[in-house]
């Protein structure tokens, strides 16, 4: 997938491991934790290597009923992040989860909202779903900035036990009438190519307009 600036695509072994030591130098305030798995409390090395083996393992455990697409992200050429779309039953449900994080040197400079546009286009426009889930911690300003602009609408609350510590995780919903009409305002062209042979690993092969 490529919007104006940015493209997103599986990585290769050296570009993985650029991912992987991006990780190692930091995602957010140590203070702070906006992951409900909080393995950016590993050190460095360790956090490089989880960036590895969970790329790895969710490569090799793909099934068309439970599958997740972990892309990097490149802008200029440069890996400044990952993106991943994720769904459980997708040729039933039509439903997709999204999740992400950003290299702290990109962060506040609008990646965020184009990365995310892009695999939303990709699930709605390539897939067709009809809504995607998302989560952010009720902190976490920059998250909910973001699904704001996409059309996200809010879906309740769920309380979680993160660093021995109670956190309050704001659920997030977005039909696809709401992605249309947001898309349609943002305006962030996306283009996808290599997506038809690819459909049934992702239980999408009659493809989304049927």
């Amino acid at each position: 997938m490529t919007t104006p600036r940015l493209e997103l695509r599986l990585p290769d072994s050296e570009e993985l491991a650029a991912l992987a030591d991006l990780a190692a130098e930091g995602l957010h305030p140590p203070e702070e934790m906006p992951f409900l798995v909080p393995w950016t409390d590993q050190p460095p090395a360790e956090r490089a290597r989880s960036v590895l083996q969970h790329h790895w393992l969710r490569r090799a455990d793909w099934t068309p009923e439970n599958w997740a697409l972990h892309l990097a992200v490149f802008a200029e050429g440069r890996v400044v992040g990952l993106q991943d779309v994720s769904a459980e039953h997708f040729a039933v449900l039509r439903q997709v989860g999204t999740g992400s994080w950003l290299g702290r040197r990109y962060q506040g400079l609008g990646i965020g909202t184009e990365m995310r546009a892009a695999v939303l286009h990709l699930a709605f426009a390539g897939l067709g779903a009809v809504e995607a889930v998302s989560g952010a911690f009720d902190h976490n300003a920059a998250s909910l900035r973001v699904s704001e602009k996409l059309g996200y609408e809010r879906d309740g609350v769920q309380r979680f036990a993160i660093r021995g510590r109670p956190a309050t995780e704001i659920r997030l919903r977005l039909p696809r009438e709401r992605w249309a009409a947001a898309a349609r305002a943002l305006d962030v062209p996306v283009t996808v190519s290599g997506l038809e042979p690819c459909l049934p690993l992702f239980g999408a092969a009659a493809g989304p307009e049927h």
